[in-house]
């Protein structure tokens, strides 16, 4: 082989070493997405807390039901075709979400708030508006906070509600008589017991509190909201294309909601000739393609899991044990908050 040869051919494979070295580069720079990433597993994982009535409990074989739960549920029913196809990991903090990559979603009763999205997360929209507010039995003649005035109020130590409820208080000189105790479940205990005479906590944990109780009819919620808490789901802040998808499958149970299209009635529903049914059902393609699922994606969620009232009704209605109604949880059109966005 001549010089000038051999020079050529080092040249050459020079050259295709080179592309082999910039390709593999360019895949671990661009890596998966996570909705790909899900799909390849084939299951969603989800980050919940079990424990809390309603939200997100376990029973003894492992399965897994609540509010929180079903709003995973959702998310896997639009990304794989199924709400059945999901891993739940108990995480007991949003830094859990940072240290493990399998967990694709959190959905655990957080409050979307700028110190929290500020930990590298984004939230999804608001599925359930909480407050903070007070637990009484039923023979305390009080409808206000402002009545608890040197009646003695359980409160969990050095927790948030602690904070907010010292504040709201002193905010409006009403006379505290805080008795601090463990966590919720310790003071609805010493409710139940009449060590005080009311328990001030996010009403989720307090309708969940009170239906542990022996005797849940003997107590009542009060109206009076003392903090403004919107629950939302998170995803890691990289994770824009799971985010969009669990953004449009919660505005999709709502709409759902809206346009009276249940698990039940779906399939008729889907023969109507209403354009918004259309798009949301996929009959009318073109959702499906802007998220990169596929056009069926909102149908399997509501077949598989219900629009957003099933979904309240079933876990935190007035028919379950949680006994919450809907309030700010209701449509807009019904004199709550929740609307979406059109889904075209």
């Amino acid at each position: 082989m001549t010089s000038s040869a051999f020079t050529i051919m080092w040249r050459s494979v020079s050259t295709l070493l080179i592309a082999a070295m910039l390709s593999a580069s360019c895949d671990v720079a661009a890596p998966r997405s996570r909705v790909a990433r899900i799909r390849q597993r084939g299951f969603l994982v989800c980050g919940v807390f079990p424990g809390v009535a309603g939200f997100a409990q376990m029973d003894g074989q492992g399965h897994y039901t609540g509010f929180d739960v079903d709003i995973c549920r959702a998310v896997a029913a639009a990304i794989v075709g199924s709400a059945e196809r999901i891993r739940y990991e108990p995480v007991a903090s949003i830094d859990l979400l940072q240290r493990s990559s399998d967990v694709d979603i959190v959905s655990r009763r957080l409050t979307w708030s700028l110190r929290r999205e500020g930990l590298h997360v984004l939230f999804g929209p608001v599925t359930f508006y909480d407050g903070q507010s007070f637990l009484v039995p039923e023979r305390l003649r009080v409808d206000h906070a402002a009545e608890l005035a040197g009646i003695p109020v359980c409160v969990a130590e050095g927790s948030e509600h602690d904070v907010t409820l010292t504040a709201y208080f002193r905010r409006h000189q009403i006379a505290l008589d805080k008795v601090p105790v463990v966590d919720g479940p310790a003071g609805g205990r010493a409710l139940a017991e009449g060590r005080c005479q009311a328990l001030s906590a996010d009403v989720s944990e307090l309708a969940s509190i009170r239906s542990a109780m022996d005797n849940p009819r003997g107590f009542r919620i009060l109206a009076d909201r003392i903090s403004q808490e919107p629950l939302a789901q998170l995803v890691r802040q990289e994770d824009v294309d799971l985010f969009n998808v669990l953004r449009w499958t919660v505005f999709a149970m709502i709409a759902a909601e809206e346009l009276g299209v249940t698990s039940a009635n779906i399939s008729a529903m889907a023969a109507r000739d209403d354009p918004d049914i259309a798009r949301l059902l996929g009959v009318s393609p073109g959702n499906g393609a802007a998220l990169g699922l596929d056009e069926a994606w909102a149908r399997h969620v509501i077949a598989d899991v219900g629009n957003y009232g099933e979904v309240f009704e079933r876990n935190l209605g007035m028919a379950t044990p949680i006994g919450l109604e809907r309030g700010l949880n209701a449509l807009r059109i019904r004199g709550g908050l929740l609307y979406a966005p059109p889904l075209k």
